[in-house]
């Protein structure tokens, strides 16, 4: 039987279908959310998807990722490679990459007028490179499977109910009471543990959140003159711990950025958290040499170079900027020649070469980009259809889920997956 539940808001009333058998509800107006409503729709056309968002904007992330452009996923043939590039949750997304991998969401977008193109790192974006491409492809595929869509509307309270299935009390633009069969949390991170308390009370277990993918603060830095300054291979290393990446760095106003330290970020998540974000980052400026054979390739430099003035001839391809703030820095007077190089003033500017050492006293966020290490448990989820082993009917998606990737696009990718698995189950199972 179906009934109607009403809400009034500034005169206006709103009808719900609150049919148990045939209702579905998806909260968080995302990547994950999107998929899973769009999933769900595409795979029953007989229910009612609705996709509740308590703010007034939808794919937020979608639209400000990868500098507008969105970056919508990584080139990665298998569903081994693109494990390996998640801190948190690898083992367990091997199935649902089996089942819905990047090639996959390459198809899905291709299949609705979409195409990726892949950049020499490995990152795919639209053709168009805008994320209003995504963004729209996205709106238009839900408004063509029936996705009905709330904005400003959010869930004051979730009700679990004896025969199964759950009912909302929607507060905002569209108050009410929702009976649904099924439900969908796709909700996204968020930054404090009581941000989750609302999923604890639905008997579900939480790691605590912290920030994963953010830059390092160095305010006493001794490259603080170079921002901008930028090289495409260093190592970067967290010293005392097992903590390393490799990649482009960048020196910022505020420390240093850049592939190499959001990944270190996201693997260290957990650890840095613990350190309160203060540590001493060491970069290699050079990571193909160490100490002895940097040592003989100067050697061997100096044989051949002698006459040369050593700050104003940058080696190793490093910028002349970032060369010479380290030759002197290292007390390479201005126009001494490398055979005129003191061993003292050489060994220090091997040193900084190969160990630049930075204070890191705190974080930034990337590009407003904000990515939380924690959530849901995995343990509690059944990863073949995203639907929690505590409550029945009960299905997750995204980052509100303990999953995290690197920066490069594996984030949206773990959304796009998760989404679409427990959309495509939610649909199959009837409600």
């Amino acid at each position: 039987m179906q009934a109607n539940a009403r809400g009034n808001a500034a005169g206006r009333t709103f009808a719900f279908v609150n049919d148990f058998n045939s209702t579905v509800a998806v909260l968080g107006g995302g990547a994950a959310g999107f998929f899973g409503a769009i999933a769900c729709a595409e795979a029953n056309p007989r229910l009612t998807v609705y996709l509740i968002e308590k703010t007034g904007k939808l794919l937020s992330k979608v639209r400000i990722s990868g500098g507008g452009r969105c970056n919508v996923t990584h080139a990665a043939d298998t569903p081994a490679q693109l494990v390996q590039h998640y801190p948190r949750g690898a083992r367990q997304l091997k199935e649902p990459f089996r089942q819905f991998d990047a090639q996959a969401t390459i198809r899905w977008f291709g299949q609705r007028g979409v195409q990726l193109k892949t950049e020499p790192d490995g990152r795919m974006f639209p053709v168009t490179d805008s994320s209003e491409t995504i963004a729209q492809c996205l709106l238009d595929a839900a408004r063509q499977a029936g996705v009905r869509i709330l904005t400003q509307t959010q869930p004051g309270q979730i009700e679990v109910l004896p025969a199964g299935g759950f009912r909302l009390h929607l507060t905002g633009a569209h108050p009410g009471e929702m009976t649904v069969g099924r439900l969908l949390i796709a909700t996204g991170g968020a930054p404090k543990a009581e941000q989750y308390e609302w999923l604890r009370q639905l008997g579900h277990t939480v790691a605590a959140p912290v920030p994963s993918l953010f830059t390092f603060n160095v305010p006493d830095s001794p490259l603080r003159e170079l921002p901008g300054v930028s090289v495409p291979q260093a190592r970067v290393r967290v010293a005392g711990e097992k903590l390393e990446y490799e990649g482009p760095v960048l020196v910022t106003h505020w420390g240093v950025s850049g592939p190499a330290v959001l990944k270190l970020s996201a693997w260290g998540a957990r650890r840095l958290h613990e350190l309160g974000y203060q540590s001493t980052a060491l970069i290699n400026w050079i990571p193909e040499h160490t100490e002895e054979t940097l040592r003989t390739w100067l050697r061997d430099y100096r044989e051949q170079n002698g006459r040369k003035v050593v700050v104003s001839n940058p080696l190793f391809g490093l910028p002349q900027r970032l060369w010479r703030t380290l030759a002197e820095q290292a007390g390479v007077a201005p126009e001494v020649r490398w055979n005129e190089l003191p061993a003292k003033p050489q060994n220090r500017l091997i040193e900084a070469l190969l160990n630049t050492a930075l204070p890191v006293r705190g974080k930034t966020t990337y590009k407003d980009e904000f990515v939380t290490c924690g959530g849901i448990v995995l343990s509690e989820v059944d990863m073949k259809t995203m639907e929690s082993r505590r409550v029945p009917g009960l299905h997750f998606a995204g980052e509100v889920l303990d999953i995290d990737g690197i920066t490069g696009g594996f984030n949206f990718q773990a959304a796009w997956t998760t989404g679409y698995l427990a959309g495509r189950a939610i649909g199959q199972s009837g409600t």
